[in-house]
């Protein structure tokens, strides 16, 4: 429950950022740079929350595992509106590649944690 709660906090962030400064709980109609801004205090702050519990010695559960693929759903959801509609993503593009090189880091290091 604990790890639920430090997980959901950037989240809860998030969206207090989205409604007080958008007026709205829905991140996918945002434009491109209140979208980048939104998503990146979703993403810094899951993160942090993940590398803080596992430098404290706590496995990563999963349910960091189900953050990590609805926040990189949310941005391919995003990605995809972005492309249909003819809009630039190069940055929606670079922060989704970190992400998927943080996830796999992190997965690595579970599977390590569990060999050992």
């Amino acid at each position: 429950m604990k790890k639920l709660i430090i997980h959901s906090a950037s989240a809860v962030v998030s969206f207090i950022w989205l409604i007080t400064v958008c007026q709205t709980l829905n991140p996918i109609i945002l434009k491109g740079p209140d979208f980048l801004k939104f998503y990146l205090i979703l993403v810094l702050g899951f993160y942090v929350s993940v590398f803080i519990l596992n430098s404290m010695g706590e496995a990563i559960s999963k349910t960091a595992f189900y953050f990590i693929g609805f926040i990189f759903l949310l941005g391919m959801i995003k990605l995809i509106r972005g492309i249909m509609l003819g809009k630039p993503v190069g940055f929606l593009v670079m922060i989704l590649i970190l992400e998927c090189i943080v996830a796999v880091f992190l997965i690595m290091s579970h599977i390590n944690r569990k060999m050992k």
